[in-house]
């Protein structure tokens, strides 16, 4: 129908005679052609033209280079292509518009218009928790400080756009990402759309087609149950399998557990793994006298559900494990035992001793020796003395 070589140039011919912000359309093909203003609403994927004679047919082709979407005889100067085509149109489009069996035809390129590198970049969405959906995205390196970015996105079932309904901003204000609840995923794809205003300038626009099943994050397992015999055997380890907004089929999902022996030092701990594609699992190396912790997580298995392992569920613990119950009393006995020996000695050590036991029973207190008087005695006699001699003389009464 077109050589492809022909049209590369003729794309970049448009690019180099027209700037981006200048013209989003250049056509190609005779100045006399009665197809005349061609437009693209990229918005709602419709290209629209004029037409100076009233032909009852047109065909249009669109393409972005690897896909290519036909509309077959449509009967007015109107094409409406289906969104659910994977072309992002951000990264341009060539478009044919023929009137069959004529040699009337009319060659377009569009090249989104706006500042070089304004678009935003790395953008990725990720749907959590059954409904709710993260959307982030960076501010394109050349677009000017006071950019704005609006995040919409259009399920490809319905035709209705929504809008972000709770942004989330950067520290200079710029919307980089995006909060959705109640998301359903009633399609395989869906397009996602952010677009830049700003005071004195064109900001490019971004667009993507997105897999909603493969940006899910399965939640964890729900009812996990383990059942262990009391004989030397194993755990039946039985469980539900995840809350979808959209699948319910249990045979699109796999499930992968993981099984520690919890008595284990970390640095010896092994994760024992295993795959199993139903909702139960025996586990045949039970040992009653151990402890084990069990968590298990889900993926999908063909079907629309993502192939990436969803999120752990909480750890479980099962299984008798040592009997520590004897040493615990044990410890109990000790413990208490030198606790009140400590606080008879505490006690002791505070209020008692030996002299006090065996206080010396008082005497009677000698006058003579007063510590007081002895010092002064003690100096008195150490004052020197005159000796006299005393004569005594003895009369009796003669009769």
């Amino acid at each position: 129908m077109f050589d492809t070589l022909g049209l590369i140039c003729m794309v970049w011919w448009c690019m180099m005679l027209f700037h981006p912000s200048d013209a989003d359309i250049c056509c190609t093909g005779s100045q006399e052609s009665p197809i005349t203003n061609v437009n693209m609403n990229w918005r709602k994927m419709e290209l629209s033209w004029e037409s100076s004679n009233n032909f009852s047919n047109y065909k249009c082709t669109i393409t972005n280079g690897d896909v290519e979407y036909l509309l077959d005889k449509v009967n007015s100067p109107l094409c409406r292509f289906s969104v659910q085509q994977d072309m992002p149109v951000h990264e341009g489009l060539l478009f044919f518009i023929e009137v069959p069996n004529t040699n009337i035809s009319k060659n377009c390129s569009f090249t989104p218009g706006g500042i070089n590198g304004s678009a935003i970049e790395n953008f990725s969405c990720v749907i959590y928790n059954i409904s709710l959906m993260n959307c982030t995205w960076q501010a394109g390196r050349g677009a000017p400080g006071d950019t704005q970015y609006f995040l919409y996105w259009q399920n490809l079932i319905g035709d209705n756009e929504m809008e972000c309904e709770l942004y989330m901003k950067d520290e200079n204000g710029r919307n980089t990402g995006c909060r959705f609840k109640n998301v359903r995923i009633e399609s395989d794809k869906a397009r996602f759309l952010v677009n830049g205003s700003s005071k004195n300038s064109q900001i490019q626009f971004y667009d993507a087609y997105i897999e909603l099943y493969k940006i899910e994050i399965l939640t964890p397992p729900l009812n996990i149950n383990v059942n262990c015999s009391r004989d030397p055997g194993g755990c039946i380890i039985t469980w539900q399998q995840p809350h979808t907004s959209h699948m319910k089929k249990a045979k699109c999902f796999e499930y992968e557990l993981s099984i520690q022996d919890k008595d284990k030092p970390k640095e010896e701990k092994k994760d024992h793994r295993v795959g199993v594609r139903n909702n139960t699992y025996e586990f045949q190396n039970y040992n009653k006298k151990k402890k084990y912790i069990l968590k298990i997580r889900a993926r999908g298995k063909s079907c629309l559900l993502s192939s990436i392992w969803g999120e752990w569920s909480e750890p479980i613990e099962f299984g008798q494990g040592k009997d520590y119950f004897i040493f615990a009393i044990l410890f109990l006995i000790a413990l208490g035992t030198i606790s009140v020996t400590l606080l008879q000695y505490c006690l002791f050590k505070r209020y008692c001793s030996f002299k006090s036991i065996l206080a010396p029973i008082p005497q009677p207190r000698d006058k003579l020796n007063v510590s007081t008087d002895e010092d002064i005695q003690t100096k008195y006699v150490s004052l020197p003395k005159k000796s006299c001699i005393e004569e005594v003389a003895i009369v009796e009464e003669m009769t």
